[in-house]
């Protein structure tokens, strides 16, 4: 699956910084070919890989340098997901349940989860070269503990060792409602105050034609619905309505037989958003900030009922419906 042009390598041998300078010049090569249409700003755009729609240049190449180089051992767990899709949560979320035998007193204010905010906590993967994190070079053995790793990169688009590796992998997705307004607001917050606002009337037929970030919705989706069926031991796929009505449950479907009580109270929306620690300074995300608070809004499921009109919503959920067709993938519009 790695694309084309990328040729899997090793992070052992070369200089870092002169390897890094090397695959980013071939990667500015790939992406100057690339279909691409105009973003959200004058300076922004929006390039076409892989079939996905990516914003920004540096974004991009972030997903090549995951492709090149990142190779997972099968102990490690990934987080995959759409933005806007519950990743501020799942984030502190899993890393409290993978780590519960190192922090097992979560009534101390030094848990990391109380202390540190869910994108440093858990960097994403296309963070990782702007960002100077190195991918963990895997050493075949069972001493070290799992990792947890995030990322927004298709399915489609993993390379063949984040395939063959048999790491576990939990998929989140979302009611596309939600997300479209969830993801609008979002972008709106980090809009250069001088140009004007985007509507929603035209940020939601941006969503409507699959343009938006990491779209379409319904092919990132079915990547991993998809996988989720072939491979059900290993991937699970879990929808947010579904996390967010019964957490312990789904939990106990992969991770352990009993997820301790704490840990889900800890970790929910509504303690995440109010801890200091989400309150103040910026995630680092590749070569943007971006203030903590941003990644809170509301959380809630059916919250699109409050912006979209009726013809929106139903002419996004027959979008919807005929892109997953014989799927038997649906979505909960309420709890």
């Amino acid at each position: 699956m790695t694309s084309v042009g990328l040729v899997e390598e090793s992070m052992m041998g070369e200089d870092y910084e002169d390897k890094k300078e090397r695959a980013l010049k071939r990667y500015r090569e790939i992406i100057s070919t690339l279909p691409k249409q105009q973003g959200w700003s004058a300076s922004e755009k929006v390039y076409q890989y892989e079939g996905f729609w990516i914003p920004l240049e540096a974004s991009i190449e972030s997903i090549m340098w995951t492709q090149q180089y990142f190779k997972p051992r099968r102990e490690e767990v990934l987080l995959a997901t759409l933005p806007k899709s519950g990743t501020t949560w799942f984030k502190p979320l899993l890393f409290s349940i993978m780590n519960r035998t190192h922090y097992d007193d979560l009534a101390t204010q030094t848990h990391p989860v109380l202390t540190t905010p869910p994108h440093d906590l858990v960097p994403s993967l296309e963070s990782y070269i702007h960002r100077n994190i190195r991918f963990p070079v895997p050493n075949n053995t069972d001493d070290e503990d799992p990792q947890l790793f995030h990322t927004h990169i298709p399915f489609t688009s993993f390379s063949q060792p984040m395939i063959d590796s048999q790491c576990r992998i939990v998929y989140v997705c979302r009611n596309p409602k939600d997300v479209l307004v969830s993801l609008f607001y979002f972008l709106q917050k980090l809009r250069n105050k001088n140009l004007p606002p985007i509507s929603l009337e035209m940020f939601f037929e941006r969503f409507c034609e699959g343009t938006c970030s990491c779209g379409p919705f319904w092919n990132h989706v079915l990547g991993f619905w998809k996988a989720s069926l072939e491979w059900p031991e290993r991937v699970m796929f879990v929808k947010y309505e579904d996390m967010k009505n019964d957490p312990s449950f789904h939990l106990k479907r992969f991770f352990i037989s009993r997820v301790v009580d704490g840990i889900l109270e800890m970790c929910s929306f509504e303690n995440l958003r109010n801890l200091k620690t989400n309150k103040r300074g910026a995630a680092a995300l590749g070569i943007i900030s971006i203030e903590n608070h941003t990644f809170f809004r509301k959380g809630e499921v059916g919250d699109w009922k409050r912006h979209l009109t009726a013809e929106m919503a139903d002419r996004l959920d027959k979008i919807v419906e005929q892109k997953l067709t014989g799927s038997g993938l649906t979505f909960l519009d309420s709890l």
